[in-house]
């Protein structure tokens, strides 16, 4: 688990092959919420077989972490879905991944090499004081290629 978090890390800071746009998060009143999308490739063997991740050609994942305190993951409920540009879309079926302090969400989708995908991202923060905040939804794009 912790070589996945220094993966994740590692494509979320450097950019790595074009995994992340430049402003990979949004602001929800005190929340960030941290998106990435990137081909199973990137992740190494054991980190794919100790997560159940399913790696190949045309395989990819999308990271999405919530925080109000740098470092330490807020839970929530995460819904999405991403379509290419002739509209096929796949239900995006997002997984908590818990180590520590951290947590974040994945899941899984297939995509053609050159792919220019849209993804619709909807979060709602699990908040233990204070009024319920309402639905974030967002949307970002990327292009994908095989390795």
């Amino acid at each position: 688990m912790k070589h996945l978090i220094w993966v994740l890390c590692l494509i979320a800071t450097t950019g790595l092959a074009g995994a992340v746009e430049e402003n990979s998060f949004k602001q929800h009143g005190d929340f960030k919420i941290f998106y990435s999308a990137f081909g199973s490739s990137f992740l190494t063997p054991e980190v794919a077989v100790a997560n159940n991740i399913v790696r190949g050609k045309g395989k990819g994942l999308v990271n999405i972490a919530v925080v109000k305190k740098l470092g330490v993951g807020t839970s929530a409920q995460v819904i999405g879905q991403v379509s290419n540009i002739f509209q096929q879309t796949q239900t995006l079926e997002f997984t908590a991944v818990r180590e520590q302090d951290t947590l974040y969400y994945l899941a899984p989708f297939k995509f053609d090499n050159e792919d220019f995908l849209t993804f619709k991202i909807s979060v709602l923060p699990t908040v233990k004081e204070g009024p319920q905040l309402e639905t974030y939804s967002f949307k970002f794009q990327k292009k994908m290629y095989h390795d």
